[in-house]
């Protein structure tokens, strides 16, 4: 029978396997808003979303509701590392009847406790600072907690049953009944309310290492730990981590638990006053594991395995069995003369054999409690390293309660049995000292720390959150630069410069046939070949580099050797003895003035060919194939990059009338009527307009916008005060004013603790990818350590979020730019046609566009609010600058046929 009995209090490795595997299920549960009503371990928001970094100081009161007592503490910390809290406290017992009174006459007495207790502490001449003063309410009851400050009571427990508390906000109570008090200059405001679990965890975090999970293992049980805040989704707060409360006492009330449930437990479960509820923490609550062992001691003595021939009437009496009791019977080691002694004042007569039974039932229900405290936490520890997306994961327990402190064993089998069921976890446990005490002023503390942090945060990034009227300016300044730039008089002297492209006509699906396609925008360049038949289009193509010889040589050089390459290319497809229409993507600046004309205004991208400048280029490929000789191509089209976005999509919908590019750079065009386009003569259909809307600003209309990161970054390019919305908007300089205000957040102590980081000295290391790969939501923290190792910086998890908030801040503001400008050529559209709602398709190219994780769903939600009149579908182009110019050819071939 005694066999029996401790078997079954002993549960195997793999049913310890199977309950974590539960455990975690209910925890997602309990996190998921669909299904947090019906899960057992709750997963409450705690709103506690750091913790203590060692920089918090200054006085902080805590009031702490107790069983029948008040107690109130000052706390100062000296910004230390808080190694060396100062701490005053004063308990006060509860007058008569107060618990089962009115909620008025409860927080009223709880109000003069701190009243009376700062009259007695706190001299009456203290400086202004230690005026105000913070208070952390610990308050050990079940509420809905929506903030830190506010939470409203679900139901009371513990012998509490005070009227009209139940569903307000009992922060509020206290509140109201502490400014009732007569407490001269002195502000008291509660700034945080908590229960005892999350004090534990904060007075670990003291001891210059963060602790990330704080457990009571006492006469009840529970457990809290920091959880990624986006996966808990019954609160609001989606950035960074927020301490959850698991509340995992309910754990097994679904019947998860009942084949490791013993008789001796449904006999305690029966006897509660709340049977079939805290299942979990009846197995491992000190409230219960004296009447397990009195119950298992009971059923012994009935099957004679105990207390044969004497009178053990005693045990039917409930409660005479204390957690006292079991753990001096099982922390005794000296024989059986301790047992015998503790056995004989309960009225037992032991032999010894009774003794030595006693002692291993009482030492198998503590340990199965600590066992199971262990199987919690490895479930605990393993949703941590598996949401953190870590390989491995090391973290701190801050642990206290009464079972912690009695049984010596509890640490050992705590680790060893969580180790053996999380082995990819490594936790190190902390002793927590008055986690409802010193801990709920560290909760406080940085409460007002995380206050102090958001406003400089929010001082720094403020110039560049722009509002809605900011955008509507931002839009009607572009509409009036657009305006300029089509009329004659005006076009010289604007910024959007507005340049006609001689493209008259999208796609319209009846184009056929081959055409080439050149391709020439940097050190390298491509020649293709693009077959449109009914079925489709396919393409071939070559990439061909350009020596730096040819690049800075003469401009015959350049365009024979462009030549060869095409006659190379045409050879290897078999197409030298066709006459074949070629488009010509050139992305350099130029003055279009025919479809096939354009003089060359400057060379960028480190091009000086001699002889070029001024020129028309379709002018010098001609002469170039006359002087090679080379019929095999006509040269009928050249275009930008832009254009050959718009046409590359135009031929998938036909709806297509406008193309964007976001990358490196920034550009749009669009179809404007002819009768607008004062620059070229006729007013009949419709011609694309390259806007080049890169330099929208340069004449100082969009100064106001301009922050000081904006300057700094624009001074060190090598166009200074030129492309000024581009430098706003493109990928070529986002990383680059990230990079600036990180270095503003460090100085003045906001990140990186403060100091400096010799790599975020270097101009253009911060790259715009690296904004795409923090903004990726879930924070995948392990690609932003790999950036932060790259730059050598030494970042806590708070940096992290820090930066992903920066990031996400400057490429808003690129993306709802960039909406203002499409915008305003979207509404000029619809007003050129005078519609009422306008159905237009956008082609869009770009590495920003095409990889960010947000732009393009800011950029869409941005334009939808600013132009609601115009339904605009965005299109991703493919090789507009390959596809689109073979397109451009072949629409002016069927024009010309």
């Amino acid at each position: 029978q005694i066999q029996r009995a401790l078997r079954s209090l002993s549960i195997p490795l793999e049913r310890l396997h199977i309950m974590k595997g539960h455990m975690i299920e209910d925890m997602c549960k309990g996190l998921s808003r669909q299904t947090h009503a019906q899960a057992k371990v709750r997963m409450l928001p705690t709103y506690i979303c750091s913790t203590p970094n060692g920089t918090e100081k200054g006085n902080f009161l805590v009031v702490e509701l107790c069983q029948n007592q008040v107690r109130t503490l000052l706390v100062t910390l000296y910004g230390d590392g808080n190694m060396s809290p100062q701490m005053m406290y004063k308990i006060y017992d509860m007058p008569e009847g107060i618990m089962q009174g009115s909620g008025e006459a409860l927080f009223d007495f709880i109000a003069q406790c701190v009243s009376q207790f700062l009259a007695e502490t706190i001299s009456p001449d203290t400086s202004g600072s230690e005026l105000y003063l913070p208070l952390g309410f610990v308050f050990p009851f079940t509420c809905r907690q929506t903030q830190l400050d506010k939470a409203e009571l679900l139901s009371w427990s513990k012998g509490f049953n005070c009227s009209g508390v139940v569903g307000k906000d009992v922060v509020e109570l206290l509140q109201s009944a502490i400014d009732k008090q007569e407490m001269g200059q002195r502000r008291v405001e509660v700034v945080a309310l908590m229960n005892d679990t999350v004090g534990t965890m904060m007075t670990c975090s003291m001891e210059g290492r963060a602790c990330e999970v704080g457990m009571v293992a006492d006469k009840g049980s529970n457990c809290c730990f920091m959880a990624e805040a986006y996966l808990v989704e019954t609160a609001e707060e989606t950035s960074g981590r927020m301490c959850v409360n698991t509340e995992w006492g309910c754990f097994g009330d679904d019947g998860t638990l009942n084949d490791v449930f013993t008789p001796y437990d449904e006999s305690v479960d029966e006897e509660s006053s709340t049977p079939g509820v805290k299942r979990f923490e009846k197995m491992v609550g000190t409230l219960y594991l004296g009447e397990i062992v009195r119950h298992a001691l009971i059923t012994l003595t009935a099957e004679k395995a105990i207390f044969t021939g004497t009178n053990a009437a005693v045990l039917r009496e409930k409660g005479v069995f204390t957690i006292q009791h079991v753990l001096e019977i099982t922390n005794n080691e000296d024989g059986i003369t301790e047992v015998r002694r503790i056995l004989e004042t309960l009225g037992l007569q032991p032999s010894e054999r009774d003794c030595g039974r006693v002692q291993q039932v009482c030492r198998a229900v503590v340990a199965r409690a600590a066992t199971l405290h262990a199987t919690g936490l490895a479930a605990i520890l393993s949703y941590m390293c598996q949401t953190r997306d870590l390989e491995s994961l090391m973290v701190n327990v801050g642990v206290e309660g009464e079972l912690y402190a009695g049984y010596p064993r509890f640490e050992e089998i705590l680790l060893n049995v969580s180790r053996l069921l999380a082995p990819e976890c490594m936790a190190t446990v902390l002793p927590s000292r008055d986690g409802s005490g010193r801990g709920a002023a560290m909760v406080t503390a940085v409460a007002l720390r995380l206050a102090a942090q958001r406003r400089a945060v929010n001082e720094v990034l403020a110039p560049l959150r722009l509002s809605r009227e900011d955008l509507v300016k931002v839009q009607a300044l572009m509409r009036q630069e657009m305006d300029r730039g089509l009329c004659k008089e005006t076009n010289a002297s604007a910024s959007v410069r507005m340049l006609p492209t001689y493209v008259a006509h999208t796609p319209d699906g009846t184009e056929r046939g081959d055409f080439l396609a050149l391709d020439l925008g940097g050190t390298n360049f491509r020649v293709l070949v693009v077959r449109v038949t009914e079925e489709g289009i396919t393409m071939a193509s070559e990439i061909y580099v350009i020596p730096v010889g040819i690049m800075q040589g003469s401009g015959e050089e350049l365009f024979d050797h462009i030549i060869d390459c095409i006659i190379d290319f045409q050879t290897k497809q078999n197409l030298l003895t066709q006459m074949l229409p070629l488009g010509f993507t050139f992305s350099f600046p130029c003055q279009q003035v025919g479809l096939d004309k354009a003089l060359l205004l400057t060379w960028t991208k480190g091009f000086s060919a001699s002889g070029c400048v001024g020129q028309d280029v379709v002018q010098l490929l001609r002469d170039a194939a006359k002087r090679k000789r080379h019929l095999g191509m006509q040269v009928v089209a050249l275009v930008n990059d832009t254009v050959g976005t718009m046409m590359a999509c135009g031929y998938d919908d036909p709806k297509c009338e406008i193309g964007l590019i976001v990358g490196t750079g920034t550009n749009a065009c669009y179809m404007e009527e002819m009768r607008n386009v004062g620059t070229v003569e006729g007013d009949q259909g419709r011609m694309c307009i390259n806007m080049e809307w890169g330099a929208f600003g340069d004449n100082g209309c969009l100064d106001h916008l301009f922050t000081h990161f904006d300057q700094v970054v624009d001074e060190s390019t090598i166009n200074p005060g030129k492309q000024r919305f581009e430098k706003l908007i493109s990928g070529m300089y986002l990383g680059e004013i990230v990079r600036q205000i990180l270095m503003v957040m460090t100085e003045k102590e906001l990140l990186f603790q403060g100091k400096p980081c010799p790599k975020l000295q270097t101009k253009d290391i911060f790259k715009t990818k690296f904004l795409s790969t923090i903004e990726l939501n879930g924070l995948a923290l392990r690609q932003i350590r790999a950036i932060l190792n790259e730059l050598e910086i030494d970042a806590t998890f708070e940096d992290s979020v820090l930066m992903r908030e920066v990031c996400q801040t400057v490429s808003l503001r690129a993306a709802q730019l960039c909406a203002a400008g499409l915008a305003a050529v979207v509404e000029k559209m619809r007003e050129n046609r005078g519609v009422d709602q306008l159905s237009v398709t956008v082609g869009v190219d770009g590495t920003l566009y095409k990889l960010h994780p947000c732009f393009s769903n800011n950029l869409q939600k941005t334009l939808k609010d600013l132009a609601p009149k115009c339904d605009v579908t965005f299109l991703l182009s493919e090789d507009g600058s390959g596809k689109g110019a073979a397109l451009v050819a072949a629409v002016a071939n069927r024009a010309a046929n």
